[in-house]
């Protein structure tokens, strides 16, 4: 129409209702159309035909999967303006294909699949050109493509060869993938002439702009291709066209489509694509792929060409991911980014469908990003991105939940607990959300009396979280022999190391098969020095499970306090034969083997904790460090991930003191400061300068009237 000398104002609208599907204008424009005009009452009986087959469509949307609607009366309506539009012959052959597409379309709405088809074939749909063409034109023949697709997949197979089949297949898909192309080209040039018409627009008002839908066709001309992709079992290509369509320049239309590609291709980049199955977005699919189904052909690929295809981002700056868990992670912050800016936060009635599918888009991608930061060890970020996400939280315990545990893991305890207490208030009957908070205070914020709160809450809960009960009680004597450390009176001590034994008691006899239970008990027992009670059961914890390293330990430690130091040595070399990166056992191996073996003997330990030590962090000089390497970042990560939530670290070994008499058990008092979490193996000082005090006594012990600055000379040497 664009093409006709001397085109009218009036053309020139109709051009631009019909790019900007506008239908509901075109009955009262084809009023005003020019009788001088030639074919003016075909090309009329063509746009009413077309405009009541959209209104129609507007008015009954179909539903991906679903099947057409058959004939009815509006679509018997738009078949008489078609018909007569074609039979007159009158229209220019531009616009007789038009007509032709726009019946083939009616074809499949009525379920005339084999006619769609047959329109398509004389039409000659592929040589149908996408260069100097309006962008409604565009539209057409990516919805034709598109329509043909769907009639493809409608229509059986005849013959059941499976050359055939798998033929019909990549036709079906090349439809599919022609039909996004153009597609997006269709976006990108209405987005572009609305983007000039509002730019060329006199200072006189005019008519806003037209929101843009994609409608069913081109919709599935965009996601249908990947979907039969990966139903046939060949990830690499829909990966490939899934990169394809993020590639594309964005337009305002397309924004939503991107999101939930992007989120869609983390997912399969985080959960089914290894480091080695990987290939960089700038190059072509792998032909053989371990991702592909075996069974799949790749040799049936079909490969087309379009004489127009789609912008892309291009240029020498952008950045190009090497990895997966990098692709996964840039396109997780692009949807979230996304995310936020169209996030519903309105409490209205009215949005409330709006408002939960944006929640449901927001958890999925900041669910995708856990897991993505979480096996790079960035926990920070994770809580940095949490934290925006909490716009959407309002009374969701899932984000809440999230960004606790983010917390947690970043080593931000204080701001952990009280996001715990929200957490507590939206689900009062999860007795694991305040066992979590106990771990907290008892560990690095060391909030004894907080803590004993939590626990509390636990044991409280009755009935309600009976599994739960003997952990609160756990957490309970915890408490209580936590604060006997730290009581400065002695009355005060054994009122509450009385407390902490009825508390173990308690939690044993409602958990006999736990065999920290057990080993607490034998710890408290251990701290009041009822050395054979707390032998009993530190035998019954390591009945449980023999492989633990604390009880192991504790055994050892008993042992040595009955002076039965070969023997506690024994305990000692077989608990590090599972855990030989333990510093605590080694220290205290250090200690029996001066005892049982010798200074020689406690050096050479030494000297093996101090390699483990520079093995572990390769830190020549930490000044120089800044924030810390990053071998020292994914060491600390490393051990956050062995966390848990049944109990809390005792305490910083870094702060236990040394001060051994001549048994390994010194200061019975509080032995607590010996131990680490059972959930971490190889607990590691953060500083060499825990390890160099341990040298000292085989030192001394080898050259008894050393003085000290030959003694330090002798240390800064080694």
């Amino acid at each position: 129409m664009a093409t006709k000398k001397g085109g009218s104002r009036l053309e020139t609208e109709i051009e631009r209702c019909r790019s900007e599907c506008q239908w509901e204008r075109i009955p009262e424009l084809v009023k005003q159309l020019s009788a001088k005009l030639i074919a003016n009452d075909d090309m009329a009986e063509l746009l009413l035909g077309e405009s009541k087959l959209e209104l129609f469509l507007k008015e009954n949307p179909l539903k991906q999967g679903a099947s057409p609607c058959g004939p009815r009366p509006k679509l018997i309506e738009v078949r008489k303006h078609l018909t007569a539009a074609l039979d007159r012959g009158n229209l220019k052959p531009e616009f007789l294909q038009e007509a032709n597409l726009v019946m083939a379309k009616s074809n499949y709405m009525e379920g005339d699949y084999k006619e769609a088809l047959n329109i398509y074939a004389r039409v000659g749909l592929d040589g149908l050109q996408l260069v100097a063409v309006p962008p409604y034109r565009l539209r057409m023949i990516a919805e034709a493509y598109s329509t043909k697709g769907l009639c493809l997949e409608k229509l059986p197979i005849s013959s059941s060869t499976s050359n055939l089949h798998a033929d019909r297949e990549q036709e079906i898909i090349m439809c599919y993938e022609k039909a996004g192309d153009i597609a997006l080209l269709y976006l990108q040039e209405i987005e572009r002439v609305i983007m000039a018409n509002i730019q060329n627009r006199s200072p006189k008002p005019g008519p806003a702009a037209h929101e843009q839908e994609l409608g069913y066709f081109l919709e599935t001309g965009l996601q249908r291709a990947h979907v039969l992709y990966f139903k046939n079992g060949n990830l690499t290509r829909g990966v490939g066209r899934f990169r394809e369509i993020l590639r594309a320049v964005e337009t305002r239309t397309t924004q939503n489509l991107r999101m939930t590609i992007a989120r869609q291709l983390a997912e399969i980049l985080l959960r089914g694509m290894c480091e080695q199955s990987y290939w960089n977005p700038l190059d072509d699919p792998p032909h053989e792929s371990p991702l592909n189904d075996p069974l799949w052909k790749g040799a049936n690929t079909k490969s087309y060409a379009l004489s127009r295809r789609p912008r892309v981002y291009s240029g020498e700056n952008i950045f190009c991911p090497q990895e997966n868990t990098e692709e996964a992670l840039l396109l997780l912050l692009i949807s979230e980014s996304m995310a936020n800016r169209d996030a519903v936060l309105s409490r209205i009635p009215e949005h409330k469908n709006d408002r939960i599918i944006s929640l449901q888009s927001a958890s999925v991608v900041y669910d995708l990003l856990t897991i993505a930061l979480g096996r790079r060890g960035q926990y920070e970020m994770l809580s940095e991105c949490l934290e925006r996400a909490m716009k959407f939280a309002f009374e969701e315990f899932h984000l809440w939940y999230q960004f606790a545990l983010s917390l947690m893991a970043a080593g931000k305890s204080a701001r952990a607990v009280k996001v715990l207490k929200e957490c507590i208030r939206l689900k009062p009957d999860d007795a694991t959300i305040p066992l979590l908070a106990a771990k907290l205070c008892m560990g690095s914020l060391h909030w004894l009396e907080e803590a004993e709160r939590f626990a509390r809450m636990v044991v409280d809960m009755g009935d309600k979280t009976s599994e739960f009960k003997a952990k609160g009680f756990l957490a309970l004597g915890l408490t209580y022999s936590l604060q006997a450390t730290d009581a400065s009176l002695r009355g005060i001590q054994e009122v509450l190391q009385r407390k902490a034994l009825l508390a173990f008691q308690r939690a044993h006899i409602l958990s006999p098969t736990d065999h920290l239970a057990a080993f607490y008990l034998a710890l408290q027992f251990a701290i009041s020095r009822q050395i054979p009670e707390a032998l009993g059961y530190v035998r019954q914890a390591l009945q449980l499970q023999g492989d633990d390293a604390n009880s192991l330990h504790l055994l050892a430690l008993l042992l040595s306090a009955q002076k039965h130091y070969h023997d506690a040595l024994n305990i000692i070399d077989m608990a590090l034969s599972e855990y030989p990166e333990n510093f605590i056992l080694l220290f205290s191996k250090v200690k029996l083997e001066s005892l049982c073996r010798g200074p020689d003997e406690a050096l050479l330990t030494c000297k093996h904790m101090l390699q483990i030590w520079k093995s572990c962090y390769n830190l020549t000089n930490p000044s120089d460090s800044g924030r810390g390497s990053s071998l020292l970042d994914r060491a600390i990560a490393d051990r956050r991930q062995l966390s848990t939530i049944t109990l809390p670290d005792f305490s910083d070994p870094e702060t236990a003191s040394d001060s051994s008499t001549s048994s390994p058990l010194s200061r019975t008092e509080s032995p607590l400061h010996l131990f680490m979490s059972p959930q971490s193996p190889h607990p590691h000082p953060k500083s060499d300068t825990f390890v160099w005090p341990y040298a000292t006594n085989p030192y001394c012990d080898l050259v008894p009237g050393l003085c000290e600055p030959p003694l330090c000379k002798l240390i800064s040497s080694f």
